[in-house]
């Protein structure tokens, strides 16, 4: 026998006049959240209330009804009702659309409408807005009317350029909002639609990775070409900026890789033009350049310009106010805003006095030159003051034929022998002329004074180290000059462009800065710079030692060919177990030091084996699994952000531990040696240069 269900009976609905409403502490809502009562306010007063207050009747101590009406659910509403009738918006007896409940509890009502209610799914919301479009309303009028920002409307409306198809899809909820928000980038419905099918089997798939495959042969935004030339110089010259709805204005993806690589090139020709014609007999250009590219080069020094009387004046009063708003606001309170503005004044001022021209001398600048290329950021980077061993100052008569003791002679010749200047010439036998020694009779007594000199150094520690340091100097620091009498100098490996990039590396830019340093201390003359050496303090002689050093350090993986036309792996054995046993007397650690593998500097270089191999040693088979599916250019992208901070290094990197009882490394390094320990030349440099 069937039972009968009762029939729902809804509550009743009447207009209650506002000024018999009160709101209940039975509601439930207590933390504020969403649109502001002050908006709400706004919203009602404008098109009124769209939905009706639940209410439940006050009773007195005996049960009856008093005429009032608490609000347990809808306290938001009568808030914002209570706003308009504060402002004279509305009148206090204005009636009110309200559902009387007497059943259930109050609470469970308020928590019911709260609960109940599904926020309008953005497709909806998407929908609403273009149609809002189509009947004349601007994005700020829809913004304004909602109660949201320009953006949010301008997001929302930029779904219309993603494939139906794929809306459909997200509707069903087979696609995330922020996965359809990354296929907004492109307006081209077909490649959305391949890109889909390509990563729609994925377990989860991230929106920067259909962005990345959507935008693969274009140019970031933040790219440091983009940032030299800037974005509007892009597109003024007619280039197209695909924008995601993820993007600003100032983010996207640049769509003409030529255009780009033709304004650079056109910029830093300019820019070059206009250095060139401070005067400088050449320079040279690009957005790299080789690094190491000023080696064999002099620097040549220039004199910065010093404050005016009025420039110092001015100087000294801004310090001074400088320090008196710092000393009246030194307890840590926050600073007006006139204060803070000020203080931002006086410290643009500073720097201005601060940063001050650097001059040089107009006969070395006309054979110097100067180095342009972009920093990582794309600000420029200029080095001005190079001079090419080329384009040194040739001394008068120095290698005119003339000179040397070999050389020939003939009537009025001079020869010079250790600095002195004689004629040469005449009656054999006058006797009144003193003629130089002969050339064989010098290279004897100088042959004995080298012995002695070598055996006097020998005993003298402290004169060796000098003799030591100036030679090494000159090496560096003049490789074209005059050289002194120890010949030990300093043999740089060329690195070039071996790694792209180099010269914006941390350890450049710190070898560079050093070297400048000590550059513009260092006299150029031989005999002054012994002089200026020998005055040195000793830690600031073995700090220069240790720069000069370190310039001959030769790390490089440089296979060389023997006879039989087979790469010799044992010479570059030895020398990276060198380079091994110096990094562990130093403390290098490449990961601490600040390199992490990338697509370009590796990840994009090696096979897929290599790279899965690389995040399961730094986080494990599970992790590693997660990308065995993708393709190699994704594969890479995807473990460079896995690896990124994991401290994982190549092993061609790393420092191998050496046990405290070997006496010498006898093994060549796995990246040097085939299966079987031996040094296959062949395969370790295919392993080398993957």
């Amino acid at each position: 026998m069937n039972k009968t269900l009762p029939k729902l009976v809804l509550s009743a609905s009447r207009d209650i006049p506002f000024s018999q409403l009160v709101l209940s502490q039975k509601n439930v809502r207590r933390v504020k959240a969403g649109l502001s009562i002050e908006d709400l306010a706004e919203d009602i007063y404008r098109r009124t209330l769209l939905q009706s207050i639940n209410v439940r009747p006050v009773l007195d101590a005996d049960g009856k009804e008093t005429g009032m009406f608490e609000v347990p659910a809808g306290g938001r509403r009568f808030r914002a009702l209570e706003l308009l009738v504060k402002t004279k918006r509305m009148a206090k007896d204005q009636p009110v659309p309200c559902v009387v409940r007497e059943a259930g509890i109050a609470e469970e009502d308020s928590l019911a409408e709260n609960v109940m209610r599904v926020a309008l799914h953005p497709l909806d919301q998407f929908r609403a807005f273009s149609a809002l479009i189509e009947a004349g309303l601007s994005e700020e009028d829809i913004a304004a009317r909602f109660f949201v920002s320009v953006s949010t409307v301008r997001q929302r409306l930029r779904l219309a350029s993603v494939s139906p198809t794929l809306l459909e899809i997200y509707g069903e909820d087979g696609i995330t909002l922020e996965q359809l928000m990354a296929f907004s980038v492109t307006d081209n419905h077909a490649r959305q639609e391949q890109v889909w099918e390509q990563v729609n089997q994925g377990h989860h798939v991230p929106p920067y990775h259909i962005r990345r495959l959507l935008t693969e042969d274009a140019i970031s935004a933040s790219d440091r070409r983009v940032r030299f030339i800037g974005l509007d110089a892009y597109t003024e010259a007619g280039g197209y900026v695909m924008r995601d709805l993820f993007s600003s204005d100032n983010d996207g993806w640049l769509q003409d890789p030529a255009l780009v690589e033709l304004l650079v090139s056109e910029k830093l020709s300019e820019l070059a033009q206009e250095i060139g014609a401070e005067g400088w007999k050449w320079v040279e250009a690009a957005v790299d350049l080789p690094y190491g590219c000023e080696r064999g080069k002099r620097r040549i020094v220039g004199t910065t310009i010093a404050l005016t009387d009025d420039e110092q004046a001015r100087h000294d009063v801004l310090v001074e106010e400088y320090d008196r708003i710092g000393g009246d606001y030194g307890d840590g309170s926050d600073l007006p805003d006139e204060v803070d503005a000020r203080l931002t004044a006086i410290d643009a001022e500073l720097t201005a006095l601060n940063t001050r021209p650097t001059v040089y001398d107009p006969d070395d600048m006309v054979r110097a030159g100067v180095f342009i290329s972009l920093t990582h950021d794309g600000r420029l980077r200029i080095d001005r003051g190079y001079v090419r061993p080329e384009d040194e100052p040739v001394a008068e008569g120095q290698n005119d034929g003339t000179n040397g003791a070999n050389a020939d002679v003939s009537d009025g010749a001079t020869v010079t022998v250790a600095g002195q200047a004689a004629p040469i010439g005449g009656d054999d036998d006058e006797d009144e002329v003193i003629k130089p020694l002969p050339d064989r009779l010098v290279s004897e007594l100088t042959a004995e004074r080298t012995l002695a000199l070598r055996d006097a150094l020998a005993n003298a520690p402290q004169a060796a180290f000098l003799a030591l340091l100036h030679a090494l100097v000159l090496s560096v620091f003049r490789p074209h000059g005059t050289h002194g009498c120890v010949q030990i100098g300093v043999t740089q490996a060329w690195l070039g462009n071996v790694a792209p990039n180099l010269r914006e590396t941390v350890w450049s830019q710190s070898i560079q800065a050093r070297h400048e340093h000590w550059g513009e201390r260092l006299p150029d003359e031989p005999q002054a710079l012994w002089d200026a050496l020998a005055a040195m303090p000793q830690d600031e002689q073995m700090a220069l030692l240790a720069h000069c050093v370190s310039h001959g350090i030769n790390a490089l993986f440089e296979p060389s060919k023997g006879y039989d036309g087979r790469i010799s792996a044992h010479g570059v054995a030895q020398r990276i177990a060198a380079a091994d046993a110096l990094a562990a007397v130093v403390g290098l650690d490449m990961a601490e030091a600040g390199w992490t593998p990338t697509v370009d500097n590796y990840l994009g270089r090696v096979t897929k084996p290599r790279i899965i191999e690389a995040v399961r040693e730094a986080m494990g088979d599970a992790t590693a699994a997660l990308i065995e599916h993708l393709k190699k250019g994704d594969m890479a992208r995807e473990a460079e952000r896995l690896l990124s901070g994991a401290g994982w290094l190549p092993e061609p990197l790393r420092l191998p531990v050496i046990e405290a009882d070997e006496a010498e490394i006898a093994d060549l390094p796995d990246f040097l040696a085939d299966d079987a320990g031996q040094a296959d030349a062949d395969d370790a440099f295919a392993i080398a240069a993957e």
